[in-house]
């Protein structure tokens, strides 16, 4: 049988080659159900059979043509269908499906649109449901948005119409398979030496931080760094709404939200999980976002003996994290006096560490701020470390650098009762600082 109905090749249509893909992906497919194929041996039969397939359709289509079809074919059938050969390429940090015919990506920090196509709304809706459906999530016109991850640990966001005016999108922050070291970030320039030894004391001495920073800056890297220097004998609980850290001590516990049933029932929130997992003898307690009420749960929780707490949160600068929190934080519906939120701030928090992507793609710790209490009604903040920049290359990337701003933390003596006595050196700028670091 020809599913084409073309006499030859060089007059096959984009339709043509879409029919003919169908034909092929139905018919491993019942081939599949007939044969009653075990999970196991599904890949292999899937790419023996194929070529059977193909030859009952009595086509003779070009080697290189038939190649594409092929893999495309296997791709939908075994993989991601059109981003397969994007989520295979490490070069790749960032997927965004704006439509069928709109594929875009980001490589080293730029954004290009790629030769990546689908065939229809259909077949991206198809790769989104071949997505979610094995995590029991759903996506349609009455939930029109989800999110997931791949197998791998990348983060998935799906939404379709209504609200997505121009056809379902994906949205994929890809997984890295090798686990960043401190090292890494300083051979980057994302950190200096000095930062991270002071970084690394911070967390061990069980201060709570957060990371503040913008989409894709770099906040769940810095997270997963940090997370790296807690000791393997504390045992650490880990909050998500879609799990992608990658901690590799022994005595993880890993939780993930729940989204709602079709009945709109049964969700389980951050905030729930916040608050279990004070019921379950943490050591530590890291949450990979706040991005409502739980700020409050979090906060109560580093101000009653879970020090040593890590999350992050959405913001440009570390005063903007301040003021995110305290919305998060009225969130909850508490009803509490501003006041009483920033006394609460400051007592929970001891470091913000803000982490930016500049205009020419490099991800960079911009601030190092110590959260170093209250005057009056504000919170005061000073700056241990700050990125500063002093130019800009021909082809446009940005010059600067981080710097110590000469001022040692209030909380240096908790640091050195701990056991951390840091060289002056650590805190001794290059230079004089351009501006006061005390806002």
């Amino acid at each position: 049988m020809n599913p084409l109905n073309a006499a030859a090749p060089g007059r096959l249509t984009s339709q043509d080659l879409i029919r003919l893909k169908k034909y092929l992906a139905d018919n491993l497919m019942r081939a599949l159900e007939t044969e009653a194929i075990s999970v196991e041996q599904r890949d292999s039969f899937i790419k023996q059979n194929i070529i059977h397939v193909y030859k009952q359709t009595q086509l003779n289509l070009p080697e290189d043509l038939r190649k594409q079809i092929f893999d495309q074919v296997l791709n939908d059938l075994l993989g991601f269908g059109p981003i397969q050969p994007l989520l295979d390429d490490e070069d790749v940090s960032e997927i965004m499906v704006n439509g069928p015919k709109k594929v875009f990506v980001e490589k080293k920090g730029k954004l290009a649109k790629s030769n990546v196509t689908f065939d229809d709304d259909d077949h991206v809706l198809r790769i989104i449901d071949r997505i979610i459906l094995p995590l029991g999530r759903h996506v349609d016109e009455d939930s029109p948005t989800v999110d997931a991850r791949l197998p791998d640990g990348s983060r998935v966001n799906a939404v379709v119409r209504p609200v997505s005016i121009d056809g379902p999108s994906i949205t994929i922050r890809k997984f890295r398979k090798d686990k960043l070291q401190v090292e890494d970030l300083i051979n980057f320039g994302s950190i200096t030496r000095p930062m991270a030894d002071f970084l690394q004391a911070c967390v061990k001495a069980r201060f709570n931080i957060i990371i503040s920073g913008g989409t894709g800056s770099g906040k769940t890297t810095l997270l997963n760094v940090m997370s790296g220097f807690i000791p393997e004998n504390e045992r650490i609980i880990t909050i998500e709404d879609a799990a992608e850290l990658q901690l590799q001590q022994d005595h993880v516990m890993r939780m993930e939200t729940k989204a709602a049933n079709a009945d709109g029932l049964h969700a389980v929130t951050i905030r729930e999980l916040v608050k279990n997992s004070l019921r379950m003898r943490p050591d530590r307690i890291v949450v990979g976002e706040v991005r409502g009420g739980e700020a409050l749960d979090m906060l109560q929780a580093m101000n009653t003996g879970h020090d040593g707490s890590l999350t992050t949160v959405h913001s440009n600068t570390p005063r903007d994290a301040i003021s995110r929190i305290e919305t998060l934080v009225l969130m909850a519906g508490m009803d509490l006096p501003l006041k009483v939120v920033r006394q609460q701030v400051s007592s929970a928090v001891d470091l913000i560490i803000q982490q930016s992507r500049l205009k020419d793609g490099q991800r960079k710790v911009t601030y190092v701020t110590e959260v170093a209490g209250m005057e009056g009604d504000v919170i005061v903040l000073t700056d241990i470390f700050k990125y500063v920049q002093s130019g800009v290359t021909p082809d446009g990337k940005i010059l600067g650098e981080v710097n110590a701003t000469g001022i040692r933390p209030n909380f240096t003596p908790r640091l050195e009762a701990a056991g951390f006595k840091l060289s002056a050196d650590v805190f001794a700028p290059k230079s004089s600082p351009n501006s006061h670091s005390r806002r």
